[in-house]
């Protein structure tokens, strides 16, 4: 498997979301849209090369972009510490939006807080396989959608399950298409939701394939799951779908 054949796909993908998420904008099922594939390009790009085509048969799934996470750096499920210490990425600038919002500033790299759900799945990846060469080894992280969707004048960071309209079908059939892609990639045996949307999504699109599809618990601070135990019990869940 080709690196270059990723980041092409992803390439792809980040073009098809710029005219999808003006679409989303023209026909009101969105009021501000981010993609950090397009001004965290750079980033992104250095990800797909550290993490892909090292043989992973695990594919972690998020839903998409959080506004303190890939909304800034541009790599799932990103936190500032995750992204420095554990990936080792750093001194790559990232652009800004096409049309930012005074109320979601972009700081890249040096984005002062951090991504608990970030924090908290890479930081069990790193607990049980060490490096990031060994993570990689076995799992590949990656969003369904790369979009950052807000709505109202506060910028309240919205999911795709949670809009309707044309074009969110639109792009959520171009996202599962391009799981589809991912996954005629790097040949997994298991892809795996974090969380029940992206479960779902998983299971939709790879519905003609061997792939297995299984879910583990979204590490977000707002689950009840998440926090149960102090974490400990999403540590357990969450260990027990990993290679």
């Amino acid at each position: 498997m080709s690196v270059e054949s990723l980041i092409d796909a992803a390439a792809s993908l980040r073009d098809d979301a710029d005219e999808i998420a003006l679409e989303m904008i023209e026909e009101g099922s969105a009021e501000c849209i981010y993609n950090p594939l397009r001004y965290a390009w750079e980033v992104h790009v250095e990800y797909l090369r550290i993490a892909g085509g090292l043989g992973a048969k695990t594919i972690l799934m998020g839903m998409n972009p959080g506004p303190h996470g890939m909304g800034q750096m541009g790599i799932p499920f990103a936190a500032t510490t995750v992204v420095r210490d554990i990936l080792g990425i750093r001194g790559i600038e990232v652009q800004q939006p096409t049309d930012p919002h005074p109320s979601r500033p972009v700081n890249g790299l040096s984005h002062p807080k951090e991504e608990v759900s970030g924090s908290r799945l890479w930081g069990a990846l790193s607990d049980r396989y060490g490096t990031a060469q060994k993570i990689f080894e076995n799992v590949f992280v990656l969003n369904h959608c790369p979009l950052l969707i807000f709505s109202g004048p506060r910028a309240t960071n919205v999911t795709p399950d949670k809009i309707r309209g044309k074009s969110v079908t639109s792009l959520i059939e171009r996202c599962d298409e391009h799981l589809r892609e991912v996954v005629g990639l790097l040949g997994p045996d298991s892809v795996v939701g974090v969380g029940k949307y992206a479960e779902r999504r998983a299971r939709e699109s790879l519905a003609s394939s061997d792939v297995l599809v299984t879910s583990c618990w979204h590490p977000s601070p707002a689950s009840p799951l998440a926090n149960r135990n102090g974490g400990e019990d999403w540590r357990q869940n969450f260990s027990s779908v990993l290679p």
